[in-house]
């Protein structure tokens, strides 16, 4: 028997051993709860569902909003107001319509993957541009995320029924959370340097 499984940008065409596999993975769920262990993923209610999905637009909108106030060294107040207006209004637009009116995982997805991928755009090309002394890091960072971002969009059965994509992706974030926030302290150096040079 052979499912059919659509993701975003795939169809994959599931065997029998790849359906006992994800069925297997729910069995064992299931055995879970009734020892009172808890289910590895916290989606049983709609509420965590919602909390997760709203988390994880507004960092994606907030991480967006400071690469574009970093990539072209905004400093005006008011110039940051008109480009956060925007970006906060739909951020919040598209939290409130998963929250209240429809939650749509297949729109969530494309809301999260443009924004991600608009993101890791300004900072690779910033990271060109700016000639920043630990661009290497940041282009790690874009070239790695971009990479992890394609677990969490190609979904496939789970490899010897309990390994699966977002699992990968979570622990693909590891080194990268580290290695951006390396970026992070760096950028934080390199600017105060500046910043005194330019005050002497």
């Amino acid at each position: 028997m052979v499912h059919a499984r659509t993701t975003l940008f795939t169809m994959e065409k599931w065997d029998c051993q790849g359906d006992c596999r994800y069925y297997c993975m729910l069995d064992r769920e299931k055995e879970k709860e009734l020892l009172n262990q808890g289910p590895v993923k916290y989606h049983d209610v709609d509420l965590t569902e919602k909390l997760d999905y709203s988390s994880a637009v507004a960092l994606l909108g907030y991480s967006l909003l400071v690469a574009i106030l970093r990539s072209f060294n905004i400093r005006d107040e008011a110039t940051r107001v008109m480009v956060a207006a925007p970006l906060i209004a739909f951020v919040t637009t598209h939290i409130m319509f998963i929250n209240f009116y429809k939650l749509d995982y297949g729109w969530n997805m494309i809301v999260c993957v443009v924004i991600a991928v608009t993101q890791l755009a300004f900072w690779a090309v910033w990271g060109g541009v700016s000639r920043h002394p630990s661009r290497w890091k940041l282009w790690l960072v874009v070239f790695a995320g971009g990479l992890a971002m394609l677990l969490e969009i190609y979904d496939f059965p789970p490899y010897e029924g309990f390994l699966d994509v977002h699992a990968l992706w979570h622990a693909a974030t590891v080194p990268l959370t580290y290695i951006w926030w390396s970026f992070i302290r760096d950028d934080a150096e390199f600017r105060a340097a500046d910043l005194v040079k330019k005050a002497k």
